[in-house]
């Protein structure tokens, strides 16, 4: 944890600490925002024409079995007491449109892959990022095409692009990415999302950009960053090269791992930003960030708008300090320094997850009402002699209230939490 000494700025107080939804979170948003739009409107046709906008894969015959409570579904909520597990992939798509803001390239890969937890209460959204250089057991994957692969123990990433290079589809990749996720970690994966470059700029996009603090000049020539310091207001260009940077003056050391951080944190100002707006109360607003954000997602086929309204409206009064984003524990890799592998701390969390615990364990209990509290200890006044003649003073200089920070990417923070300060 660092402390800086710099004068927080003020959050706009239109700017809740309850959060209606867990909208913003990507491909969440969508179905939170339908929710208000369904209720307020009844526009039935709005869902289908959403839903429609997604790419729907079927990947159910390629997905290991993970057990199951075998409960029976609440219609309204088929979720309904039990936690959820979204995968969200962002995949570097180097073809048509992705084509010309990534330039061209062979194959498909996932450039950020995060795991989405939320509790069968409702009450905690822990979003933890997967670094790609992470080396783990791949298991054997099936290909659409009957194509089967050996496990393997390579980078985390590995495990989508075998499966494209050997599939050839996105039902493939997909597949394979979601057995290693649940191979490693023992959560079962329930939905998936992937979300490309053009698909991520619409987004940002649609809710008029994204304000962020820029602590120190960024500039990275490969990404096509370019930002001065300060508060920023981010396009979707500008917003998709700031995740995408990995070197450059202010950007970090080049790893995956540092760029992790800043993506964290452009998904944390994306949330403040959606309820700051009234995104999710506005319907001309909401459509349109909802047709950005539906067009740019291919889904698995059961993560449609009217099944996924009831998991929504069940998280309308989540607290935003309850929405969690940290990168899973991680060291040098022993075999290999230019590789991670998790360490103990992760099996922790992975764990908690599973059990629906929180993710980095029970908070402290706070002191209740009734334990005794220690009397100040107070001292006697020391006697001075005050100077004949005072001498002229200036007013003491104004020391800055220090602002406690939490560092994205190493250290998990909330929506709440400040991670930057200008």
């Amino acid at each position: 944890m660092s402390r800086h000494a710099a004068v927080q700025r003020p959050r706009p107080a239109r700017h809740s600490r309850r959060l209606r939804t867990h909208g913003a979170l990507r491909g969440v948003a969508l179905v939170v925002a339908a929710v208000l739009v369904f209720g307020a409107s009844g526009v039935a046709a709005v869902a289908a024409k959403l839903n429609g906008n997604m790419d729907k894969v079927d990947v159910s015959a390629l997905v290991n079995p993970m057990p199951s409570q075998n409960t029976e579904p609440d219609p309204d909520d088929p979720n309904a007491g039990q936690a959820v597990n979204l995968l969200i992939l962002g995949s570097d798509q180097r073809d048509g449109e992705n084509a010309e803001i990534g330039g061209d390239d062979e194959g498909m890969r996932s450039d950020t892959t995060m795991v989405l937890h939320i509790s069968a209460d409702r009450s905690r959204v822990e979003l933890v990022s997967i670094p790609r250089d992470s080396l783990v057991e791949i298991p054997s994957c099936t290909m659409t095409n009957g194509k089967t692969t050996k496990a393997t123990r390579a980078m985390f990433n590995s495990a989508f692009a075998s499966g494209w290079d050997n599939g050839g589809d996105m039902e493939s990749a997909a597949a394979c990415t979601i057995n290693t996720v649940q191979h490693n970690t023992g959560l079962t994966i329930n939905h998936f999302v992937v979300v490309d470059f053009a698909g991520f700029q619409q987004m940002v996009d649609a809710i008029g950009g994204v304000p962020m603090c820029i602590p120190t000049p960024m500039f990275s020539p490969d990404a096509g960053l370019a930002l001065s310091p300060g508060f920023q207001t981010l396009n979707g260009t500008t917003a998709l090269a700031y995740a995408r940077a990995r070197k450059g003056q202010g950007v970090g050391d080049g790893s995956d791992t540092n760029r992790i951080g800043n993506q964290q944190k452009l998904m944390a100002a994306m949330v403040r930003e959606v309820l700051s707006r009234d995104v999710l109360t506005n319907p001309q607003k909401l459509i349109s960030f909802l047709s950005a954000a539906t067009s740019s997602l291919t889904t698995d086929t059961a993560m449609s708008i009217p099944n996924m309204t009831g998991l929504a409206y069940n998280l309308r009064d989540i607290d935003s300090g309850n929405i969690t984003f940290m990168t899973i524990p991680f060291a040098p890799a022993k075999s290999d320094r230019n590789r991670v592998e998790w360490t103990a701390e992760a099996d922790v969390v992975w764990s908690n997850m599973v059990n629906d615990l929180p993710a980095l364990g029970e908070a402290p209990a706070a002191p209740t009402p009734d334990a005794p509290v220690e009397p100040p200890v107070t001292q006697a006044p020391v006697e001075t002699t005050a100077p004949s003649a005072p001498a002229a003073t200036q007013p003491p200089p104004e020391v800055p209230t220090p602002v406690e920070t939490k560092e994205a990417g190493k250290e998990a923070f909330s929506v709440d939490d400040t991670t930057d300060v200008c």
